[in-house]
């Protein structure tokens, strides 16, 4: 480990779905110390998924701990992060007045998919451009104002995993802009749209939501919020952005146009913009985020296809992750004919479309066909699917890479040759903690070197010989996708109710 004065290292805390980490960051952005432990997630009947505030916390004050031990002294700040959406209901003092919910909760699926049917969906994206999912705080609370009002009643504060963890280090109710982007802020103001919850029916509840905190707000650590973490009370603390923003920020998007791309689970596309335009006429898909720059926005597009249709079809061929860079290696790029849709959840998809009846296709199979052709298309749909979302997003300049998915060196190279740019690979791998602790040392009025931050990367370049070849196959993969969409909004489901994944 590098030996770094207390003073020049901020840890920062990235609070997952199932794993909360700590970090300790010098101001080159690099890390001196880490920890890791897991968090319990209760999937239950019904597509309900909750998690326990307090088992949350204990994770949050073990990693920290840990990584506080590692340094010579207290650290100069401490950085949160982590999950986004869901419902973290609260009261004054912050403790749970019922079970989190996560993002990943299906409950309000049927009130989504009626919104749908009767225009509330639309209604709402023409006024604040945010798309809509079963986990996220308009069906959550319009589920809960008609199945559990007695909860909304004890609650103070209906919130998010963040501020639900800073509010019981600090004592403090707040939201970070980033958090409250969806779906009721107004983010060139940093306003809640009051028409917004009048059109989900929930105007009532808007004293739920607390106002957004200004850029670069400090707490501090309070007396609780010390003995939990074993740091010095009145330690300076940042509470966001969430974990998709501080992403962006962590893997050095900071110049209007810069992209990233998380290759994880699910892949999140985000691209930094000075201008926040709706149009009530598109899709009602993706969502605008407020980043700490006033502004700057990011336009994201999570879709719904990422390594989950990379586990599925290596499994499907009985193959693994450890098998991949062999594999894509063992076919030729277009895979021997072979094609793909990559939508494989149940849920359909959310970006750069909305359809919920979207599903998989496997195509131009012979019995000439190998396993690593089958693989190979779907990683190469996967890419094409990821550049749809970043022309959406409106990318224009760099593009970093991150997630799961860039363990495989080939997948990397072939998002690449796929999007046409050379693609920036950070190398710390936790830009979602690094996000939030660069936040934090501009909160604290000593903002980082951002281009060093961004030079610390690998850089992979688009193989020249291939573009061709892939722009036909990207055009293709368009050409079968409208044909498909044609067909899904024909004849398909409805149905939003597996409609769960960030």
């Amino acid at each position: 480990m590098r030996v770094l004065a207390a003073h020049d290292v901020i840890i920062g805390v990235d609070v997952g779905t199932s794993v909360t980490k700590a970090v300790a960051f010098g101001r080159d952005g690099r890390a001196v110390a880490s920890a890791s432990r897991p968090s319990r997630l209760e999937r239950l009947p019904g597509g309900r998924v909750e998690q326990d505030l307090e088992d949350v916390l204990r994770t949050v004050g073990e990693v920290c701990r840990e990584v506080a031990a590692a340094l010579p002294g207290p650290p100069a700040a401490l950085a949160l992060t982590g999950q986004g959406d869901g419902m973290w209901l609260r009261d004054a003092a912050g403790r749970a007045v019922r079970p989190p919910i996560s993002w990943m909760d299906g409950r309000a699926g049927d009130t989504v998919a009626r919104w749908g049917e009767d225009g509330t969906l639309r209604a709402l994206y023409a006024l604040t451009g945010s798309g809509v999912f079963p986990g996220c705080h308009a069906p959550l609370l319009a589920w809960l104002a008609e199945h559990e009002p007695e909860a909304l009643a004890r609650a103070e504060v209906a919130g998010y995993c963040v501020d639900a963890v800073a509010q019981r280090l600090t004592g403090v109710i707040g939201v970070d802009a980033s958090d409250a982007s969806l779906p009721f802020l107004d983010v060139t103001t940093r306003q809640y749209v009051t028409q917004a919850l009048d059109v989900c029916g929930i105007a009532a509840y808007a004293r739920l939501l607390p106002p957004p905190a200004a850029p670069g707000a400090v707490a501090r650590l309070d007396g609780a919020g010390a003995r939990l973490l074993g740091l010095p009370a009145g330690l300076p603390v940042t509470a966001g952005p969430y974990d998709l923003p501080a992403c962006a920020i962590g893997s050095g998007v900071c110049e209007v146009g810069d992209g990233l791309l998380i290759v994880g689970t699910t892949l999140a596309s985000q691209v930094l913009t000075d201008s926040a335009r709706i149009d009530p006429a598109g899709d009602p898909a993706g969502m605008w985020l407020c980043t700490p720059d006033p502004d700057r926005w990011l336009r994201a597009m999570p879709a719904m296809v990422g390594t989950a249709a990379l586990e599925w079809v290596l499994e499907f061929t009985g193959a693994t992750t450890a098998e991949l860079d062999a594999i894509l290696e063992a076919a030729p790029p277009g895979a021997n004919g072979v094609t793909a849709l990559p939508f494989l959840s149940g849920a359909g998809e959310r970006a750069p479309f909305v359809e919920p009846a979207a599903r998989g296709r496997l195509d131009g199979l012979t019995l000439g066909a190998t396993r690593a052709d089958a693989v190979r298309a779907v990683c190469e749909a996967v890419a094409y699917a990821a550049r749809h979302c970043l022309e959406a997003a409106g990318l224009s300049a760099s593009l970093a890479l991150c997630g799961g998915g860039t363990r495989s060196t080939a997948w990397a190279r072939l998002f690449a040759d796929v999007i046409g740019r050379p693609v920036r690979i950070p190398n710390e791998p936790e830009v979602g903690a690094r996000g939030a602790v660069a936040v934090a040392w501009r909160a604290l009025g000593d903002p980082v070197d951002a281009e060093r931050w961004q030079a610390d990367a690998r850089t992979v370049e688009p193989r020249a010989d291939l573009r061709e070849l892939f722009e036909d196959g990207y055009a293709g993969y368009r050409a079968r996708l409208d044909e498909a969409l044609g067909g899904w909004r024909a004849t398909g489901p409805r149905s939003w109710a597996a409609y769960g994944t960030h």
